[in-house]
């Protein structure tokens, strides 16, 4: 996959553009009635609701030139019709550490949508990266700062991303309130 183009799942593609649409059609607007409300006050120079105002202006301009750069560059992968023959986006992964004899077990998601304290690593760390294509038994090995790591795959399968996710932002996030 080109570097230009951002995997990501349906559910994620969904929730960029709502949080896009909120903060267009909804925080802006109200922000924008703050700044005027404040500025009518008076003097703006020490008018700190202003200023406040503006600043979360700022905050959501910025907001929405990354989500609409994001928007621009994903590409909606359905990885529950992508089979569990090789590790691929949407796989879920169980790991051997042959080191420590522990079984890990990560999913590859887009980076909108990672967790890597949860398991669910972006198509871009470098440990998808090397697990990328394997097999079943197929080993492979990452070097860390602390060291060498040589893992083996026992399993992959599919579990919609949506369902391993621990946070998912709702409108009560989007928002500069």
């Amino acid at each position: 996959m080109p570097a230009s183009r951002e995997p990501i799942t349906q559910e994620g593609y969904d929730l960029l553009i709502e949080e896009f649409k909120f903060l267009k059609d909804e925080e802006k607007p109200r922000v924008n009635v703050e700044k005027q409300e404040a500025a009518a006050q008076g003097d703006r120079s020490e008018n700190a609701e202003y200023h406040a105002a503006k600043e979360k202006l700022r905050h959501i301009d910025k907001r929405l030139f990354y989500l609409n750069s994001m928007i621009e560059k994903t590409v909606i992968i359905d990885p529950s019709t992508l089979g569990c023959e090789r590790v691929h986006f949407g796989s879920n992964v169980t790991l051997l550490n042959l080191q420590s004899d522990e079984e890990e077990t990560y999913c590859i998601c887009g980076v909108l949508e990672s967790e890597p304290e949860n398991g669910l690593i972006s198509i871009h760390a470098p440990l998808a990266k090397l697990m990328m294509g394997k097999a079943v038994d197929d080993e492979f090995y990452i070097n860390l700062s602390q060291g060498k790591k040589e893992y083996e795959v026992v399993a992959i399968n599919y579990t919609p991303i949506f369902e391993l996710k621990k946070v998912i932002r709702t409108k009560k996030d989007f928002g500069f309130s």
